[in-house]
């Protein structure tokens, strides 16, 4: 599959998350020369043990790697977001035990992409599933957004949204679309099977014809008005109904 190209992380937490749980991705540790090296053992003795470079730098050089962000003083340079391949995903799978996607499409706020991967990592989610078009790539700004779980999560790509849903029905899913205008309610939805959730942005939500391609249409009951939720507050709540549930 595709990978997106060369980036750095920044952040304490997202460095170390990187160098626990995807070390051979991290080519080098970047550290503030002005931080005390007993604030950040951890990370060292990580980099340590991997055999991944840290080295300490001016703050100068830390702004010319990644901007003006919050960095703490951390950096990572990762050589390449890896997506995992659908096929070989797939016979990893056990369907008996009703394992549950997220499918995403057309999320392209970075910041949504990273909050939705955290809550699918959190919640025990098989797998999260995005198109190649209109969807954000994993990129620094998601992973920091995620806190690092960017890489405790497969993120499977595909070619186009039509394609990953006729792959998942193929393997065995049921495609629940959330859908604001739906009849049936969250609560009471049938998620006793393999479930793929598809969800689309809060701008435009599902395109009708992706609508027309969904097994069943679901909604989060809204009170005093309220028309939607942002993408990731939605995919937060859908992930932890199908956990209560199970």
């Amino acid at each position: 599959m595709p990978k997106s190209e060369n980036f750095f992380i920044y952040g304490r937490n997202p460095v170390e998350e990187a160098l626990q749980n995807r070390p051979n991705e991290v080519d080098k540790v970047f550290v503030k020369n002005n931080i005390k090296a007993s604030t950040y053992q951890n990370i060292n003795d990580l980099a340590l043990e991997n055999e991944v470079p840290l080295v300490k730098v001016p703050g100068a050089k830390i702004y010319n790697l990644v901007g003006k962000v919050n960095d703490q003083g951390f950096v990572a340079q990762l050589s390449a977001a890896k997506y995992t391949n659908f096929f070989n995903w797939v016979e990893t799978l056990i369907l008996s035990k009703n394992p549950a996607v997220l499918l995403l499409h057309g999320i392209e706020d970075p910041h949504n992409f990273g909050a939705i991967l955290r809550s699918a990592a959190a919640a025990g989610i098989e797998a999260v599933i995005i198109p190649m078009q209109n969807q954000a790539p994993v990129n620094a700004t998601v992973f920091k957004t995620s806190a690092g779980t960017a890489g405790r999560i497969p993120i499977i790509r595909v070619h186009n949204l039509n394609q990953g849903l006729k792959d998942l029905k193929a393997t065995g899913f049921s495609i629940v679309g959330l859908d604001g205008n739906a009849s049936q309610s969250l609560w009471e939805a049938d998620l006793d099977r393999p479930i793929a959730f598809l969800i689309g942005s809060e701008g435009e939500g599902i395109h009708p014809e992706n609508l027309k391609r969904c097994d069943s249409l679901i909604k989060i009951p809204m009170e005093n008005n309220v028309e939607s939720l942002n993408a990731s507050v939605s995919a937060a709540l859908v992930c932890y109904e199908w956990v209560r549930r199970k």
